[in-house]
């Protein structure tokens, strides 16, 4: 819980938070900006907006907003002396590595609740749709929230074993790319990349790209597998590369 509470205390001011609140604002706004522009009602109502906010968001924009939560989570700790205190401490290297994840991940589950949010704003105060978002979205996003905990993980493990704050972003953006690319070719099989899992899980439902519109057992089934056995290597694997590092002169 020291580990957590210390990490805890630095998202008081930390640069995190435009990124959580902003980056799926903006994303929501975009998509409905021709529409609204054109004066515009959505074809194909609530699933047209969400569709349009959630399609491009899933590819690579998810990925990099958690690059740089990542990045700026362990930002403090490749300054100055910080990184000698921290190996030199008394907190398990186990400890580290899961409040770490844990911040990021939980800054991208407030990220996709804003994502939510602002799709439901964008429906009712811009198109004035009927009704609510159907329930599907809702549970889509809850199932996002989980699936995105291994791309925390990973770009965790990046930015502590890389000190530039803008390579384990470039590494997100290329391997969101590459994901999306093989999600394409050979469907499901892609979600034994973290960032795969992340996209397939955005585009539930929408039909566009690798998604076919529906929501079918296979999906339901092999998302949570791949969620909890990238989690638990992930956590193991980033352990014992952490366990290896030495102070820095």
């Amino acid at each position: 819980m020291g580990a957590l509470n210390a990490e805890l205390i630095k998202l008081k001011r930390s640069l995190a938070w435009p990124v959580v609140v902003l980056l799926p604002i903006v994303l929501v706004l975009a998509g409905a900006a021709t529409q609204l522009a054109d004066g515009e009602q959505p074809d194909d109502g609530w699933h047209t907006v969400w569709l349009q906010s959630v399609g491009f968001y899933g590819l690579f924009p998810l990925a990099i907003g958690i690059a740089i939560l990542g990045s700026l989570a362990w930002r403090a700790e490749h300054r100055g002396s910080n990184w000698n205190a921290l190996m030199s401490g008394p907190t398990s290297s186990w400890r580290i590595v899961v409040a770490k994840a844990a911040v990021i991940a939980g800054l991208s589950a407030i990220m996709q609740v804003i994502l939510l949010a602002a799709v439901i704003a964008i429906g009712k105060l811009a198109f004035d749709l009927p009704g609510m978002l159907p329930g599907q979205y809702f549970g889509i996003t809850i199932l996002l929230v989980v699936a995105t905990i291994p791309t925390a993980l990973i770009q965790s493990a990046l930015s502590m074993v890389m000190r530039s704050f803008a390579a384990p972003i470039a590494v997100a953006l290329v391997a969101a790319g590459i994901s999306t690319a093989a999600l394409m070719a050979v469907g499901n099989a892609a979600l034994i990349s973290p960032y795969g899992l992340a996209t397939r899980t955005a585009l539930l439902g929408t039909g566009a790209f690798v998604d076919t519109g529906t929501i079918t057992v296979g999906d339901i089934t092999s998302i949570p597998i791949a969620i909890v056995l990238q989690t638990v290597v992930l956590i193991v694997v980033t352990t014992a590369v952490l366990e290896r590092r030495d102070t820095r002169i």
